[in-house]
């Protein structure tokens, strides 16, 4: 399959897998049991991707490791900063301080007619289109590479976007207009996945450096956020379970990139 029908396939499966997903997480009653197995397992399949096959392959493409790791780090910073400005923002249901305003409104209650909602709409779409961009140029360095970080990227999303279809609910949204704005919002996802592609088409030399910025975003988003948010749960049951699912979320990546390497 080419490698255009690959991020095409792999930006509509990503977007569309996480929201309906989402949705169905979301409307469950026991919906915060499932987001944290979610994110446990998240946590495993982001480092594996951006450890195991993200980092490795742009090393490989580069002839300068040194300046590959300070683009790591540059971009490291650079989500730090976009996460300040709400958005990079990877808050699940309501637990989060960026989501706080719209936390204290009930769709039952007088609300903020959607202000809170359409915030965190226009900062998934632009994220979702930087995700894009990410899974084209995995996919242009290496069709595995491509697999394994859409993967990784839609484990992530479908928690966060449990968390925002909430949000739009407690913001008054309806549960229908709550799933269409986020499956607008999910399309951005192709958008960045063409424009990927026809950019580095042209520009294959930015491949190395644009993966050490989707490892920076995967490592981000784990040690940042996601971590973080199970520490919640500190007993020794929840931890145990906690750790064996972010191994199982390594072991999927490294799995996979033994199967389609043993296929190239």
């Amino acid at each position: 399959m080419p490698v255009l029908a690959w991020i095409i396939f792999a930006s509509l499966a990503s977007g569309l897998l996480s929201i309906g997903l989402a949705a169905l997480f979301a409307l469950n009653v026991h919906s915060n049991k499932w987001i944290s197995v979610l994110i446990s397992y998240a946590i495993g399949a982001l480092l594996g991707a951006a450890f195991l096959n993200a980092l490795p392959e742009a090393l490989e493409l580069t002839e300068s490791p040194k300046q590959l790791t300070l683009i790591l780090l540059l971009g490291i910073l650079i989500f730090f900063i976009l996460e300040k400005l709400l958005l990079w923002r990877h808050c699940h249901l309501s637990e989060c301080e960026a989501h706080e305003p719209a936390i204290q409104i009930k769709s039952s209650d007088v609300h903020d007619h959607g202000r809170s909602g359409m915030m965190i709409v226009l900062g998934d779409t632009f994220h979702n289109f930087v995700d894009g961009i990410l899974i084209a140029t995995a996919f242009m360095a290496d069709i595995q590479l491509g697999i394994v970080t859409a993967i990784a990227i839609t484990a992530h999303e479908i928690p966060q976007e449990a968390g925002d279809f909430i949000i739009l609910l407690n913001s008054g949204f309806t549960r229908a207009r709550a799933l269409w704005l986020n499956l607008l919002s999910g399309a951005a996802t192709l958008f960045g996945g063409l424009l990927g592609y026809f950019m580095l088409y042209q520009l294959d030399h930015m491949i190395a450096p644009i993966l050490a910025i989707a490892a920076a975003s995967m490592i981000y988003v784990a040690m940042s956020d996601l971590i973080p948010s199970l520490h919640k749960r500190p007993e020794i049951r929840a931890t145990i379970q906690q750790v064996t699912l972010i191994i199982l979320g390594i072991s999927t990546i490294w799995l996979i990139g033994l199967f389609f390497g043993h296929n190239h």
